[in-house]
C-alpha cells in the first residue's frame, strides 16, 4: 500500500503560484514514523486551515514551484525526509495562493535558495493520433461548485488508490486499471509521467475534460508502480525491480484506443535546481 500511494501522490498537480504571500501561521514538524504508511496523506485545503501529512520535501518543493519531480534536481534526501505541515491562510486568501505561501515557508524555515534553467532531454509526446481522439467529455454537471473545499490526496485500500484532484477531477488506479474522471490532456500527460521512463509532454491541442479508462497487463501494472515509486523516492527492494524487466507495452495500447498515442522525442524541459537546502527546518 505505501508503494501505492506515495508513487501516485507526486501525480498532483499544483495550484498556479502567486506571489508575494504569506501564511498567517505555519507549522512544520517530523512525520511520525510510519505515517506513510496510512491510507489517506497529501495536502488538504478547508477554508482556513492547510493540513500536509507525510509528504517528502521533494513533494513539498514541486508543489510550491509548480513542477513535477522529474524537474527537481537537487540531493537524493529531498526524497526521504517527511513532514507534517499545518497552517493558515491570511483574511482574504484562497487556494490558489498556497503554493507561493509554501515556497516563501520553505525559503524562510529551510533556506531554500533555487534557480531554473533549460534542458533537452528525452520526452514523449502525447499526441492526437491519425484517427483522431475517441475521448468522452465529461458531462457538464460533474464540475464542482467554487466554494467547495479543495481536496489534493491519495486515499486507498488494498484494492488500489484513488487521487483526487479537486472539484470533481480524479483518476483511480487498481487492479490492472486506471480510471480517470473530468481529467484534462494536462492532467493525463502528468499522471502518465508517473508511469513510464520519462517526461510526457501534452501535445493534443484538446481543451475539453474526459472519462475513460485504460486497462493494462498485470505485468505492466507491476512496472507502473515501480517507476512511479522510484520517481517519488521510494526505496524499493532489488525483486521489486525485476518488474521493469518483464513489463511490455499495453500501457502504450491502451493508450493508442483512446485515440492517443506517446512518441518519443527530444524536447525542452524545465528544471529547479536546488542551490542550498537545509536537512531540517528552525524551530516553530
Amino acid at each position: 500500500m505505501r508503494v501505492y500511494i506515495l508513487a501516485l501522490l507526486a501525480a498532483i498537480p499544483a495550484s498556479v503560484a502567486v506571489y508575494g504571500q504569506q501564511f498567517e501561521v505555519g507549522s512544520i514538524r517530523p512525520s511520525a514514523p510510519g505515517a506513510a504508511e496510512q491510507a489517506r496523506l497529501g495536502i488538504h485545503i478547508d477554508g482556513a486551515q492547510v493540513n500536509c501529512a507525510s509528504l517528502n520535501l521533494k513533494d513539498y518543493i514541486g508543489m510550491a514551484a509548480n513542477v513535477k519531480l522529474y524537474q527537481i534536481s537537487g540531493p537524493e534526501w529531498l526524497g526521504s525526509e517527511r513532514f507534517d505541515i499545518n497552517a493558515k491562510l491570511p483574511d482574504g486568501a484562497t487556494g490558489a495562493q498556497v503554493p507561493a505561501m509554501l515556497q516563501a515557508l520553505l525559503e524562510e524555515r529551510f533556506q531554500m535558495k533555487t534557480h531554473r534553467e533549460t534542458k533537452e532531454l528525452p520526452v514523449y509526446a502525447l499526441i492526437v493520433g491519425k484517427g483522431g481522439a475517441k475521448l468522452t467529455e465529461s458531462p457538464a454537471d460533474a464540475v464542482g461548485g467554487p466554494g467547495e473545499p479543495v481536496a489534493r490526496a491519495a486515499s486507498g485500500s488494498q484494492k488500489g488508490v484513488s487521487i483526487d484532484l479537486g472539484n470533481g477531477s480524479s483518476f483511480t488506479v487498481a487492479g490492472n486499471r486506471l480510471d480517470a474522471k473530468k481529467i484534462t490532456t494536462a492532467s493525463f500527460a502528468d499522471a502518465l509521467a508517473r508511469f513510464v521512463d520519462r517526461p510526457v509532454l501534452d501535445l493534443t491541442g484538446l481543451k475539453g475534460s474526459y472519462d475513460f479508462a485504460l486497462d493494462v497487463s498485470p505485468e505492466d501494472f507491476s512496472a507502473m508502480i515501480v517507476r512511479s515509486a522510484i520517481s517519488a523516492g521510494v526505496s524499493l527492494p532489488p525483486q521489486a525491480m525485476r518488474a521493469l524487466d518483464a513489463s511490455g507495452d499495453t500501457l502504450f495500447g491502451a493508450i493508442e484506443k483512446l485515440g492517443l498515442k506517446l512518441e518519443p522525442r527530444k524536447g525542452p524541459v524545465e528544471i529547479l535546481v536546488i542551490d542550498h537546502m537545509e536537512k531540517q527546518p528552525t524551530e516553530n
